[in-house]
């Protein structure tokens, strides 16, 4: 069955879409269904971030379902929310929709959303929709709050703080190397079965990845309040950057560090990729990459999941990556660039 969108009209195709929402979160005190959402924070910090998916750019819908679609375009919000130490509380959902789009295919993305709201107990409060001359367009607002006290920015790392990561590196870009590798091959081809077996998890990370929660959670029973953090979305070499940019300091990365799963290393190899490279520049990842003072090396190295990659240093110190043989060289940022021509 094949509902088309001229049928519903767009405050239809809204209403539909979104009649079944529940409100979880005190603070919303009104969500879809007025010209504004209404949230009362009292004495907290609000945070808002935003993220714009275009279809050819971010995304290719000839192998990424759109219920995984919008289960990924809610929680790489939620990641930014994390990474300042947030909590997020509410998303906006705004959609370009061509007209080779069915109300069922919507349905399908919507469905991505809601799952993701309702694992990160996030609630959806409005939105918009219009129609597109060029693809799928995604625009998701987040909405969160924190303790001021407790807000991690990107620039608080200091001389000798201890570089940390959470998770493992590269994983979602070589899911993505896989996914396009197989579409090449399918080109052409009636029957074609994708070969993804043993490769799932790699997949998962590109396509449904997941926001550290837990790593914050973790952090705050050990009452560890890191000096700075951002989340891998770029890359560990861009995003380390950032922060020692923003900063003001520099940093020595060491690649014996980097933590980097089996099936990346041999996905790698079969590409005939660098693992180290792809951990370096991959993106996607949405671990949280943060700071803490030295003197917590004992405390954080407890942490489930967290790995020591690096120290921070003076800024004259410049930003270093060394290699397993002990040579330096100059970190670069040869992460994801969104507007390189």
């Amino acid at each position: 069955m094949r509902t088309e969108i001229s049928e519903l009209g767009e405050f239809g195709l809204i209403k539909h879409l979104t009649k079944d929402i529940k409100l979880t979160q005190p603070t919303s005190l009104k969500g879809v269904g007025d010209d504004a959402a209404v949230i009362d924070n009292k004495d907290k910090r609000t945070l808002i971030t935003t993220d714009l998916l275009l279809e050819g750019i971010h995304f290719d819908l000839i192998y990424f379902p759109l219920k995984h679609l919008g289960y990924k375009a809610a929680v790489v919000n939620f990641s930014d929310i994390y990474a300042m130490n947030g909590k997020p509380q509410q998303i906006t959902v705004s959609l370009g929709i061509s007209k080779r789009f069915s109300v069922e295919d919507l349905e399908e993305f919507y469905d991505g959303i809601k799952l993701a709201c309702s694992t990160y107990h996030v609630d959806i409060v409005g939105g918009d929709t219009t129609s597109s001359l060029t693809g799928f367009t995604i625009s998701i607002t987040c909405i969160g709050i924190a303790n001021e006290k407790n807000i991690i920015y990107r620039n608080g790392a200091k001389d000798t703080d201890l570089i940390c990561v959470s998770g493992d590196l590269g994983a979602a870009y070589m899911g993505l190397q896989l996914l396009e590798r197989e579409k090449t091959v399918f080109e052409g081809q009636k029957d074609f079965n994708p070969d993804f077996a043993g490769k799932e998890y790699l997949l998962e990370r590109q396509l449904k990845p997941e926001a550290r929660k837990d790593v914050m959670e973790e952090l705050s029973k050990l009452a560890i309040l890191p000096t700075s953090m951002i989340d891998i979305s770029d890359g560990l070499s861009s995003d380390l950057l950032h922060i020692c940019s923003q900063s003001n300091v520099g940093c020595r990365l060491y690649e014996e560090r980097l933590p980097i799963d089996y099936q990346t290393a041999m996905m790698a190899e079969s590409f005939n990729l660098n693992v180290s490279t792809v951990a370096l520049n991959g993106g996607e990842d949405y671990e949280l990459l943060f700071t803490v003072p030295i003197s917590l090396h004992e405390q954080v190295k407890i942490v489930p999941g967290i790995h020591i990659v690096g120290h921070i240093t003076e800024a004259n110190a410049a930003c270093k990556f060394v290699t397993r043989d002990g040579q330096e060289m100059e970190l670069q940022a040869q992460g994801w660039n969104p507007i390189k021509e």
